[in-house]
C-alpha cells in the first residue's frame, strides 16, 4: 500500500454570502413655477401666424388653427411645433416644448381680453400648516372677488424605504374643489404626484373663478384640498404626507388692447431656465387693395402662398378699393400708411374718412394701382428652379417711429417708385418700362441748348453687396451681385446696400443689377431750359425723348408747321436729315391733348412727311396701333424723326423747377427702355443708336510701305516704314462736283503679320497707332502683311480695314562692291590704299572692311585664295595702310551680318626703290683752299681768318657795354643754282667758341691756388648763325633768313655766316662752317585715268628733282622718279608698257596693248616716287 498525500479544498460553502446594497431611486421630483409673457405684435388687424394662413385655415379660434400657429412661434429660435407635425392632431413628439400655453389676439377692434393674464401680483396668503389627510381636508374660504386664486401644495419629501434599505418613490392623489356661495363643491383639479424626492417639492394650480359656463362665481368662494391616497406613516416607512400652505388670489388684466395683435405665452420653469427669445412667423396687417373692376374685368385676389395681388387679365381699374386683406404689396402698403390714422399720415392727407371717396380724394389711385399692377408682375425667382415670384414684394415690422419722409421714400423705393406731391394730390413715378410724353429738340428748349454730365468713376462700383432678411433661416442674409464688366474696368468695388422690407433673394439680387446698371448704364443727367407751355406739361417721373443735333450729328426735330392726321409739315426742310425710307423713319408729335403718338414714315416729298400707320400707348402702357394720328397734331409743337440709323435720346425727368414766370428748368437722368428684361431675365440690351457720330469711319486710303536701314546706338537695323493717309469721305456738292472730307480719325489699329518667302505666316500682331505711320524694326526678307483700322472720335473701329503686303529685303543682301580704290607706296616697307567709303550703313556700323593679298596678279588672284594682310578694319574707314608686297591687293565690304560684297576689288603693286631723301649739296668751307677763303677780302664784314686761332673771328668788337653788340658776316663763295624751284631742306653746321683775347697765361696774377680757371675764364656772351636768302630767278633774292635745320623754297640759295659778341671783352672763333642740302621723296598718286588707244602721255601733277647741270658736272646723279601702274579693268591677256626711257621729271608715257598686241583703253591709276616738288 503507497502512502499518498491528499489535499481537500471547499467552497466555502460555510460562509453567509453578503447582501446586496439597498436600491435608491432617482430623484424625479422638482418644484414648478411658471411665468407668462406677453408680446405686442403689431398694430391691427393682421392677417395672423403665416402656416395656417398658407394652409386656409381661417378660423382662428379653432385648435387646427392654433397648432399650425405653434409652427410659427419660435423660443430661442426653436418652433414649439416642427413643421412637418399634423395639425389637426399632432403627436407628443413632434412638439419641441410642452406645457407652454399660447394665446393671441389678432388686433381686431372688438377683440376679447386675455384671460390668465394678471394686472397685478398679490402676496399669497397663508391657509395651513398641517397636513391634509383622507380625513381632514384643508379649506379656505376667499372672501375678496377675484378672477382666479393659485393653490400651492408642498410635500416634504415623497419616498417608501422597505426592510431592505430600499428607496423607492410613491403615488400621491388629491383634489381640488371650489364651492361658491350658496353653492356645491365642484372638483376642478384630481390629480396626481408620482415620484420620489428627499427635499421639499411644491406644486401650484391656477383656479378660474368661473363656472363651467364661464359666468364668474359668486363670493366668499371655499377653496378644498383632500387627500384621495390613503395617509402616510410618519413615524413607519412611508413619507408623502403634504399641506396646503398658501393661496394666491389674482386678478387678471381685462384690457382688450383693441387694434394690437399680441401674443400671450405660458412658460414653465421645468423647462426653460430663464425668459426665451421669441420670434413670431406672421402675415401681418391687412390693408385695402383694387376692388372689382369696370366692365366686369374681374376682382383681383391675393395668393395665400405669396401675399401677391393677382390681377385678373383684362382688369380695368375703376377706382373702387375692396376690404383689408393681407398682401405684400408695397404700393398699397404705402396707401394704407398713407391714408391711415390710427399709425399712419390719415390725419394730414385722409382726415375725411366719411367713405372711399373722401379717404382717398389726396391720393391718386390710379398712379397706385399702376405701381401696384408692376409690382405684382411675376418674374423669375433666381432660384434656378424655373419658379416665379412678384416682382416687389413688401415684408417689414416697422417697430420704431420715423420721420414721415424717410418711410414713405423707403417704401416707395421697394418698388422703385417717386412719391410726388402735386396739386394737393400723392403720386406715384415709377421706375417701370413706359413711353415718351413730350418732345424736346432745339426749337423749344432754351438758347444753351442741351448740357450733359456724367457721375465720376470713382463713384460707381462693380460689386453690390445686398443685406436682406432671409425667412427660411430667419437670419439676416447677404446676395452678392457682380458685373464682370465692370470689375474689368474698375476692379472690385463693393457698394453695401440694405434691401428694405426684402425678405426674397431673387429680389435682393435684381435690385444689385438694377444698382449696378443704373451707375455704369443710366448715369448721365441732362440739364435745359424750356418755356412755360412744355414746363407745365412735364413731371418728374416723366418719360421724355430729345432730338438733340449737337450729339446725334444730324437735325431731326423742329417745329410742325402744318398738320392733319396722316400728313405733318416740318420747318427746315433744308437742314433736316430726312432718312431713306428703308431705314424704317418714323415721327413723333405732339397731338392738341398733349399726349405724344409716333407714325411710321410712307412718304417723304420736301417739307411733307406722310405716315400710315401711327403706335398710340394708353396711361397703362398699353400699345394700339391705327392708320392715321388721333387727332391732327399741334401747329408749332415740337416733332421728332427717328430711323433704325439714328434714334432720338430717352431720359426720365427728376426734376422740374420754375425758374421765372415764363421758363422752366429740366433735370434727366438717362432711360434705357430695355434694361428691365436684362435686370430680370438676362435678355440682351437693345442698342438704341443716338448719333452718327458713333458710326465707324471709313478705312484710311493709300497705303505706301518704305524700307530703310538706320543706325540706333551704333547699330545699323532696318526698319519698315507703313504710312497711310487719313480716312476720308465723298460728298458731292450742289454743282455735282465731287470732293472729299477727312473724317477725323482718333487713331488706327494696325495688324500686321510676316510673310516668309516659302509662304509661311506669322501670327498678327496688334499695335494701337496715334499718327498716320507706323515703324516696324528689324525687317526680314520676305513680305509684310498690312491691315490698317481706324477708330472714329466715339473709339469704334472701322468695319473694313487699308489692306496690302509690302515687300521686304531685310539685311540679307550683300554690301557694295568697293569702289576708286588706290594704292600709295608710303616707304620701302609700307603702301597706303584709299577706297570709297562703303555708303551700307550696315557696314559702316558694325561692318568692317577686308584687305587681302595675293602674289599673283590678273585672274589667279582671288579673294578666296588670298590671306589678310592686316586685320580687317572698321567699315567706316576709307584708307588703310599695309605692308608693301609685290602682287595683288584684293579689298571686299562686309556687313555686321557677316556678308561680304559680291566681287573683290584689285590693285597690283610693282614694288619700286623708296628713299627718305637725297642729298643735293654739301658745303663744308673750313674745308676750302684756302679754308675759308681768306685770300677773298670780298667775302669779309669785320670778319677775318685767324690762323692762330684756326677759324673765324670778329676783326673789330668796338662795343662798350653789354647793350650793344660787335656783328661781323662771311659770306659763302658759291651759291647753290638748283635750275627750278624746288623745296629744299637745309642742316647747318657750324662748331664754334668763345675766348677773352687777352686772357693769357702770363697774364695771370697771384697765386695758382686763388685763379677762378685753370684755362681761363669762360667766354658765354658770343654767338654765331647760318643765314640763307632764296631766289626764285636767280636775280631777286630774299632777306637772309636764320638756318638751323628746315625747308626752303627757291631755285638759288645763298649761305652767310654771322658772328656776335655782346661783350667787348669776348670774342668767338668759328672753326668749323658749313650746310647740307636734301631733296626730299616725294609720292604722287592719281585718280582714275582712262589711257584712250594708243600710247599716253601723264605729266606729273608737279615735276620731280632730277638734278641739275652742276651736279651732273661734279659726277653726281640724281635718279629719276619710280612709277607704279595699278590697272582696274584688265581682261585676261592684257598688259601695259612703261618704258624709263620714256619717265621724266615732268611726265611719263604708258602704253595699254590686249593679248594680240593691238592697242586698248584701259583705266588706270599710278604711283610715282622721286624727290622734290617743283613748282
Amino acid at each position: 500500500m503507497t502512502d499518498e498525500k491528499k489535499i481537500i479544498r471547499g467552497s466555502g460553502g460555510g460562509r453567509p454570502k453578503p447582501p446586496p446594497p439597498p436600491y435608491r431611486a432617482p430623484d424625479t421630483l422638482h418644484s414648478r413655477q411658471f411665468a407668462t409673457v406677453q408680446d405686442l405684435i403689431s398694430e391691427g388687424e393682421i392677417e395672423g401666424f403665416a402656416t395656417p394662413s398658407k394652409a386656409n385655415i381661417t378660423d382662428r379660434t379653432s385648435d387646427v388653427y392654433n397648432n399650425a400657429a405653434l409652427k410659427d412661434v419660435f423660443l430661442n429660435n426653436t418652433p414649439i411645433l416642427n413643421s412637418q407635425a399634423d395639425n389637426t392632431s399632432p403627436a407628443d413628439s413632434d412638439f419641441n416644448f410642452k406645457d407652454v400655453i399660447f394665446k393671441t389676439r389678432f388686433g381686431e377692434s372688438n377683440q376679447t381680453k386675455l384671460s390668465g393674464i394678471p394686472v397685478e401680483n398679490r402676496i399669497p396668503k397663508t391657509v395651513s400648516s398641517a397636513n391634509v389627510t383622507t380625513s381632514s381636508p384643508v379649506i379656505k374660504q376667499i372672501s375678496n372677488s377675484c378672477d382666479a386664486v393659485i393653490v400651492t401644495l408642498t410635500w416634504a419629501q415623497i419616498q417608501k424605504s422597505n426592510d431592505k434599505g430600499d428607496i423607492n418613490g410613491s403615488t400621491v392623489q388629491y383634489k381640488i374643489s371650489v364651492q361658491p356661495s350658496g353653492g356645491s363643491y365642484d372638483v376642478r383639479v384630481n390629480t396626481s404626484v408620482t415620484g420620489r424626492t428627499a427635499d421639499a417639492y411644491s406644486r401650484d394650480h391656477r383656479i378660474n373663478m368661473v363656472d363651467s359656463n364661464g359666468d364668474a362665481l359668486s363670493f366668499p368662494v371655499n377653496i378644498k384640498v383632500e387627500r384621495v391616497t390613503a395617509d402616510a406613516d410618519p413615524a413607519g416607512l412611508l413619507r408623502d404626507e403634504f399641506s396646503f400652505p398658501f393661496i394666491q388670489e389674482v386678478v387678471d388684466n381685462s384690457s382688450t388692447y383693441p387694434d394690437s395683435a399680441y401674443m400671450s405665452l405660458r412658460l414653465d420653469s421645468k423647462i426653460f431656465n430663464s425668459v426665451p427669445a421669441r420670434s413670431y412667423k406672421i402675415r401681418g396687417i391687412k390693408v385695402r387693395i383694387p376692388g372689382a373692376g369696370a366692365n366686369s374685368s374681374g376682382t383681383p385676389t391675393v395668393d395665400i402662398n405669396t401675399g401677391r395681388i393677382d390681377y385678373p387679365d383684362g382688369y380695368i381699374f375703376n377706382g373702387t378699393m375692396q376690404a383689408a386683406k393681407w398682401c405684400s404689396c408695397p404700393a398699397m402698403i404705402l396707401l394704407d400708411l398713407l391714408t391711415t390714422k390710427r399709425y399712419g399720415l390719415g390725419d394730414h392727407i385722409s382726415p375725411d374718412q366719411t367713405n372711399d371717396s373722401t379717404t382717398f380724394s389726396n391720393v391718386d389711385l390710379f398712379s397706385f394701382f399702376a405701381a401696384s399692377k408692376f409690382a405684382n408682375e411675376e418674374v423669375d425667382d433666381a432660384s434656378g428652379a424655373g419658379t416665379k415670384e412678384a416682382r416687389f414684394s413688401c415684408n417689414v415690422n416697422i417697430q420704431s417711429p420715423k420721420e414721415a419722409f424717410a418711410a414713405i421714400n423707403e417704401l416707395a423705393g421697394v418698388m422703385r417708385c417717386m412719391p410726388i406731391w402735386s396739386a394737393g394730390t400723392i403720386n406715384l413715378s415709377q421706375d417701370k418700362p413706359a413711353t415718351p410724353t413730350y418732345l424736346f429738340n432745339l426749337s423749344n428748349v432754351g438758347q444753351e441748348g442741351f448740357t450733359y454730365e456724367g457721375s465720376s468713376l470713382k463713384q460707381r462700383h462693380s460689386v453690390v453687396s445686398v443685406k436682406y432678411f432671409n425667412m427660411d433661416s430667419r437670419e439676416v442674409d447677404f446676395e452678392v451681385v457682380e458685373d464682370a464688366t465692370a470689375i474689368t474696368r474698375l476692379g472690385t468695388v463693393v457698394k453695401q446696400v440694405q434691401a428694405f422690407a426684402c425678405t426674397s433673394r431673387g429680389q435682393a439680387q435684381r435690385l444689385g443689377k438694377a444698382i449696378l446698371f443704373a451707375e455704369q448704364n443710366e448715369s448721365e443727367v441732362v440739364n435745359f431750359t424750356t418755356s412755360i407751355d412744355s414746363g407745365l406739361l412735364v413731371r418728374p417721373g416723366s418719360i421724355i425723348e430729345i432730338a438733340d443735333p449737337v450729339r446725334s450729328g444730324t437735325r431731326r426735330g423742329g417745329r410742325i408747321v402744318s398738320a392733319t392726321t396722316t400728313t405733318v409739315t416740318i420747318d427746315g426742310e433744308s437742314q433736316t436729315t430726312l432718312p431713306a425710307l428703308n431705314d424704317n423713319p418714323k415721327i413723333s408729335a405732339l397731338l392738341t391733348d398733349g399726349t405724344v403718338e409716333v407714325g411710321s414714315i410712307s412718304d417723304i416729298t420736301g417739307a411733307v412727311i406722310t405716315v400710315n400707320s401711327v403706335l398710340k400707348t394708353d396711361s397703362e402702357g398699353n400699345e394700339t396701333t391705327q392708320s392715321s394720328f388721333s387727332s391732327a397734331p399741334a401747329t408749332n409743337s415740337p416733332y421728332l424723326i427717328t430711323s433704325t440709323t439714328n434714334q432720338t435720346q430717352l431720359f426720365r425727368v427728376v426734376q422740374v423747377t420754375e425758374e421765372n414766370d415764363i421758363n422752366y428748368a429740366i433735370s434727366a437722368l438717362t432711360y434705357v427702355e430695355g434694361k428691365y428684361a436684362f435686370i430680370e431675365n438676362g435678355d440682351v440690351l437693345p442698342e438704341r443708336k443716338v448719333s452718327i457720330l458713333n458710326d465707324p469711319i471709313a478705312a484710311p486710303t493709300n497705303l505706301i510701305g518704305v524700307e530703310k536701314t538706320i543706325v540706333v546706338n551704333g547699330v545699323a537695323r532696318t526698319k519698315l516704314i507703313i504710312s497711310w493717309k487719313e480716312p476720308a469721305k465723298t460728298f458731292f456738292s450742289d454743282t455735282g462736283t465731287i470732293f472729299e472730307k477727312p473724317q477725323g480719325a482718333s487713331q488706327y489699329q494696325l495688324n500686321y503679320r510676316f510673310v516668309a518667302e516659302d509662304n509661311i505666316k506669322d501670327n498678327f500682331i496688334t499695335q494701337v497707332v496715334f499718327g498716320n505711320d507706323f515703324e516696324i524694326m528689324d525687317t526680314k526678307k520676305g513680305s509684310y502683311d498690312i491691315e490698317v483700322y481706324a477708330y472714329n472720335g466715339a473709339g469704334k473701329l472701322s468695319t473694313s480695314p487699308l489692306s496690302g503686303s509690302v515687300f521686304t529685303d531685310g539685311k540679307v543682301d550683300p554690301p557694295e562692291d568697293v569702289t576708286d580704290l588706290t594704292i600709295e607706296p608710303i616707304n620701302e616697307q609700307f603702301i597706303r590704299l584709299r577706297f570709297t567709303q562703303s555708303v551700307a550703313l550696315d557696314v559702316l556700323h558694325g561692318g568692317r572692311v577686308f584687305i587681302r593679298h595675293s602674289n599673283q596678279t590678273g585672274v589667279g588672284a582671288t579673294f578666296e585664295s588670298a590671306i589678310d594682310i592686316v586685320p580687317a578694319v572698321a567699315g567706316a574707314t576709307n584708307e588703310v595702310i599695309c605692308p608693301a608686297l609685290a602682287g595683288t591687293y584684293l579689298v571686299k565690304f562686309q556687313d555686321d551680318g557677316g556678308r561680304f560684297s559680291v566681287n573683290p576689288t584689285k590693285v597690283n603693286l610693282s614694288l619700286v626703290d623708296i628713299l627718305d631723301s637725297i642729298t643735293v649739296k654739301t658745303d663744308r668751307e673750313d674745308n676750302d683752299t684756302p679754308p675759308f677763303n681768306n685770300t677773298t677780302s670780298s667775302l669779309f664784314n669785320n670778319a677775318e681768318y685767324s690762323s692762330t686761332r684756326g677759324g673765324l673771328i670778329l676783326t673789330n668788337i668796338g662795343i662798350t657795354s653789354p647793350a650793344t653788340k660787335a656783328t661781323g658776316t662771311y659770306d659763302f663763295a658759291t651759291t647753290l643754282d638748283l635750275e627750278g624751284t624746288f623745296s629744299l631742306v637745309l642742316k647747318r653746321y657750324i662748331q664754334s667758341a668763345g675766348f677773352y683775347p687777352s686772357d693769357l697765361f702770363d697774364s695771370k696774377v697771384g697765386l695758382v691756388d686763388t685763379w677762378p680757371t685753370w684755362d681761363g675764364d669762360v667766354a658765354d656772351r658770343v654767338n654765331a648763325k647760318l643765314m640763307v636768302k632764296t631766289s626764285t630767278d636767280m636775280s631777286s633774292y630774299t632777306d637772309f633768313n636764320e638756318v638751323a635745320n628746315g625747308t626752303f623754297k627757291g631755285r638759288g640759295f645763298k649761305f652767310q655766316a654771322r658772328l656776335e659778341t655782346t661783350d667787348p671783352a669776348q670774342n668767338i672763333v668759328v672753326q668749323q662752317l658749313g650746310y647740307s642740302a636734301e631733296m626730299p621723296s616725294r609720292t604722287e598718286q592719281s585718280s582714275k585715268i582712262t589711257s584712250g588707244l594708243g600710247a599716253k602721255t601723264v605729266p606729273f601733277a608737279a615735276p620731280f628733282f632730277t638734278g641739275t647741270t652742276a651736279l651732273t658736272a661734279l659726277g653726281f646723279t640724281v635718279p629719276k622718279p619710280s612709277v607704279s601702274i595699278s590697272p582696274q579693268n584688265m581682261a585676261t591677256g592684257d598688259f601695259y608698257e612703261l618704258d624709263d626711257n620714256n619717265i621724266s621729271g615732268t611726265q611719263f608715257i604708258v602704253h595699254f596693248k590686249d593679248s594680240s598686241g593691238a592697242n586698248i583703253s584701259r583705266d588706270f591709276t599710278y604711283t610715282a616716287v622721286g624727290f622734290g616738288k617743283g613748282g
